[in-house]
């Protein structure tokens, strides 16, 4: 892991999305997932499962019975004909998903969503879906989680038939992303010293996004090595608001549930501190805006790079091992 190659890796977002939408443009990435399905079950871990996650949950609310698994529980749902599972490994050899997988080979059809399509977990799979993030020479799984996300998303619409612009969805993602990075000598300063606090970084979003509080807390965790936490919007009340008693309270919060304000109160009462992505909320210390943050698609695919900015330059102030 280095953090050099980190920041490089993010910087070149934009052009492996436009790449992405090219090759989306090009041929059908999803064509061989099969249709007739009665149950989809993701299976990953990390970044992956938290893409997964977005995934089921829109499924679910399609009427498609839906899940996003840890790879690693010791069992899930039995293995059928008419489930449908779905892979995910960036580097196509994480060995609970290996494992997971296994148990549903030549029992269920399988799609493997990989960056290294010859990796272990293409092995004998039905589909084998390529990521096509290219080389995170980093070490951190950055954009491989975001082309998750654009191929989950293609998924949905597959499997519920709504046929969404997802070439164009991709190229206003590039757009967003281009923006933040082009502009953040406006912004990543003070993004820094809002968030350098004793106690960490917390990250707070809507339970549709919550794939972006989780990334953006496992970015503060994996690179510099800081204490990070994320929680859903609603939840927030009942699980994190106690930790604005007693803590330095710093967070990244994503708005866009019906919640927001009941965690603001909360918030603005304790004096906490809060930096928002993508709106504006009343007790913010600043906001983040950027190209297209009213399309909640576009935030769902764009807003973490914030987050992964701000750990880059925690981590090359102060490197770890």
């Amino acid at each position: 892991m280095d953090a050099a190659l980190f920041l490089a890796d993010l910087e070149a977002k934009p052009e492996a999305l436009f790449a992405l939408a090219d090759a989306w443009d090009g041929g059908d990435l999803l064509g061989g997932v099969p249709l007739d399905v009665r149950r989809v079950v993701f299976l990953g871990m990390g970044s992956s499962r938290y893409a997964a996650g977005v995934a089921a949950l829109r499924l679910r609310v399609a009427g498609i019975d839906a899940v996003a698994e840890y790879a690693s529980a010791a069992g899930g749902y039995p293995a059928d004909g008419s489930t449908l599972v779905v892979a995910i490994s960036a580097s196509g050899g994480s060995r609970e998903t290996l494992d997971a997988v296994a148990r549903y080979r030549g029992r269920s059809r399988v799609v493997a969503v990989t960056n290294q399509v010859g990796s272990a977990v293409a092995e004998g799979a039905d589909v084998v879906v390529p990521m096509l993030a290219g080389a995170e020479n980093g070490g951190v799984a950055c954009r491989t989680f975001q082309h998750t996300l654009v191929l989950l998303l293609g998924l949905v619409d597959r499997l519920t038939g709504t046929g969404g612009d997802i070439s164009g969805l991709v190229r206003r993602v590039a757009e967003a992303s281009a923006d933040l990075l082009d502009r953040r000598g406006a912004w990543l300063d003070q993004a820094i010293s809002l968030l350098d606090g004793p106690h960490g970084v917390y990250t707070i979003a809507p339970a549709e996004r919550l794939s972006s509080a989780q990334q953006s807390a496992l970015m503060f965790r994996e690179g510099p090595r800081r204490q990070a936490d994320a929680c859903e919007t609603g939840d927030w009340s009942h699980v994190d608001v106690y930790l604005t008693k007693t803590y330095d309270y710093r967070a990244l919060f994503f708005p866009g549930s019906r919640y927001d304000d009941q965690a603001m109160e909360w918030i603005r009462q304790r004096g906490s501190t809060v930096l928002t992505v993508g709106g504006e909320l009343p007790g913010q210390k600043a906001s983040i805006r950027y190209r297209h943050d009213d399309d909640p698609d576009v935030a769902l695919l764009a807003e973490t790079l914030i987050a992964e900015l701000i750990a880059a330059s925690f981590w090359q102030r102060s490197p770890v091992g």
